[in-house]
């Protein structure tokens, strides 16, 4: 499906709802995957972020619910469209259901304005209980910037700490911390940062620039997504933004979904909203 307004304009597919293209006159922003170093684009998360341990437990029978759910195997349907906006949504069903015992809607937004492109995620819990779940998303955007000549940076709109978890075996959150060059909250990007993902739990910043020296901008602006993730692999030519609600387990975790950390709770017939803002300035 595509979207476009003025000169730029949004591709999505149905598997995932994933953003698969996103023009900006006639430049390309977004990491067009290849199974050299990642075969995705931007992933939507749900109903869980980052790695389970051995699946989740729901009132003591456990459910192999793998690395960030299941949401981006899973083809959603068209519910509104226009010229500059679609509207997807992602029903519960019988795959959903063996990993997930839960009633759910899952719609996603993608709305594009000239050089900005919103995303929104709402999640309905249909069920007759409380509902837990966390979601996020994983754009990879091409890097070095279309335009690019000098190096990149990453600058926050407020001050982090300057060291993050450290990722134990398995992807799970261990309670060591390691050190990170981050100063005067900028952080000078170089592929050997990212030997694992760099993950700001409860995040001070709303909002961060992904630019280059003299250069183009890429601007996320967040909503209700408390946790902030950069990551990549090393010389791979894309960075990925992860904006999430929740985090993986942490190391040696062998409790109920509702014991995870981090997981929001919905009533039954409760919505939740969760949004960021790309914007693009050359």
């Amino acid at each position: 499906m595509e979207i476009a307004s003025g000169g730029a304009s949004a591709r999505i597919a149905l598997r995932g709802a994933e953003l698969k293209s996103w023009r900006v006159d006639g430049r390309e922003l977004i990491w067009p995957g290849d199974d050299k170093y990642w075969a995705e684009s931007a992933p939507i998360l749900f109903p869980v972020v980052g790695w389970t341990r051995d699946g989740v437990v729901v009132e003591g029978q456990r459910y192999p619910l793998g690395l960030h759910g299941f949401a981006r195997g899973e083809d959603f349907a068209p519910v509104e469209q226009s010229e500059n906006r679609v509207l997807l949504r992602l029903r519960a069903n019988e795959r959903t259901r063996a990993l997930y015992p839960f009633e759910f809607e899952l719609f996603c937004e993608y709305k594009i304005e000239n050089n900005a492109l919103e995303i929104v995620l709402h999640v309905v819990n249909g069920s007759r209980k409380i509902m837990p779940f966390a979601c996020g998303l994983h754009p990879g955007f091409v890097w070095p910037l279309p335009g690019a000549t000098g190096g990149h940076v990453l600058r926050f709109d407020a001050a982090e700490r300057s060291e993050v978890p450290v990722i134990a075996p398995g992807g799970l959150f261990s309670q060591r911390r390691r050190a990170i060059p981050l100063e005067d909250r900028a952080l000078i990007l170089t592929p050997d940062l990212f030997e694992e993902a760099l993950c700001f739990l409860d995040a001070r910043s709303a909002g961060l620039e992904f630019s280059a020296e003299g250069g183009p901008t890429l601007r996320m602006e967040l909503e209700n997504f408390p946790h902030i993730a950069l990551w990549s692999r090393p010389g791979a030519p894309f960075l990925c933004l992860e904006a999430w609600t929740g985090h993986g387990d942490p190391e040696g975790f062998s409790g109920d979904i509702f014991a995870k950390p981090s997981m929001r709770a919905l009533a039954p017939g409760e919505k939740a909203r969760s949004a960021a803002r790309l914007i693009w300035r050359a």
